[in-house]
């Protein structure tokens, strides 16, 4: 089974970070991978690419005529490539060895039309001690709580998903106005919608596999608490605008309030109490603090749509 892996770049600043992103594909344990590159409309980034990369036979490049975005850089990604699975991982990730290898198995074994999984951090600037696993999610890491092991999800991570491409091709892609509907950059979420409209019209979801790990840096800029504030707020409102477009109910958003609110948080004060620690008092506090933003960033989305 040939593997195709996707991934987008734009900026010379990010260079560095997108060799060790594409390095990382082309060194997977799994024999069949093609790596797609696609440039969002930077000549001097595709230049690079291709003097770094063109001479490979594994590798595909291109580079759009100009800044279309992630989504329809995505999608074109997917048209160039040739492997009956389409996966993507973003410029500012490492997959471990063994990605494309777990991603297989789940087409093979489990029967999958689409199959993620799990987002480890690398924390580049080290790790924030007030943040709290739970909310790992806002810096674009697998949370506490997420699953409990491998089976069907609604939907992985964007730089740790995959699909059949045929099923890909026959869904559409990614809706490339998410993020932009009726003018509105602050949506996000691309895979959540796409994953929805695929299990209204498959009845499958993404199967999760926590052993295919994809590292996610973590600059410094996103465990700074401002960002985080703002970050959680919007990724609120994302959630209530997404249920304006897709059938999900928010199934999802519930099961992990209701985990918050049964599980965590009492597990939470429980070891407070019987160990006080500065940190982790920290971290109790903002699992309030997020989850009311996070609340209150869901409430403005009700008001707009």
């Amino acid at each position: 089974m040939k593997v195709s892996i996707v991934v987008c770049t734009y900026t010379l600043e990010m260079y560095e970070h997108f060799r060790e992103a594409a390095d990382s594909v082309l060194t997977q344990t799994h024999e069949d991978v093609e790596l797609v590159v696609v440039v969002d409309g930077t000549p001097e980034v595709y230049d690079q690419v291709v003097t770094d990369y063109g001479h490979r036979e594994d590798t595909v490049i291109a580079c759009n005529d100009e800044n279309v975005g992630l989504l329809a850089s995505r999608n074109r990604g997917a048209e160039l490539a040739s492997g009956d699975v389409v996966a993507f991982i973003d410029d500012d990730a490492v997959a471990d060895e063994a990605w494309a290898e777990r991603l297989v198995r789940a087409y093979e074994e489990e029967d999958a039309i689409a199959a993620g999984g799990k987002m480890t951090p690398e924390w580049v600037a080290g790790k924030p001690s007030f943040l709290p696993e739970e909310f790992y999610w806002l810096v674009g890491v697998t949370h506490r709580g997420f699953a409990d092991g491998p089976g069907e999800v609604r939907n992985t991570f964007g730089s740790n998903i995959s699909f059949r491409a045929d099923v890909f091709a026959e869904l559409g892609g990614f809706d490339v106005e998410i993020g932009g509907r009726k003018g509105d950059k602050n949506l996000q979420g691309g895979e959540t919608e796409l994953c929805a409209r695929m299990r209204e019209e498959y009845g499958q979801a993404v199967w999760y596999d926590p052993e295919a790990e994809v590292a996610h840096k973590v600059f410094d800029y996103r465990t700074e608490f401002r960002w985080l504030v703002d970050r959680a707020f919007w990724q609120g409102y994302s959630k209530r605008a997404m249920e304006s477009f897709v059938d999900d109910e928010g199934r999802e958003e519930g099961a992990f309030l209701g985990a918050l609110v049964r599980t965590h948080f009492p597990r939470r004060l429980g070891g407070l109490i019987n160990r006080p620690d500065y940190e982790k008092a920290a971290q109790l506090i903002m699992l309030v603090v997020f989850t009311a933003i996070v609340g209150s960033g869901y409430f403005y989305g009700v008001a707009k749509y």
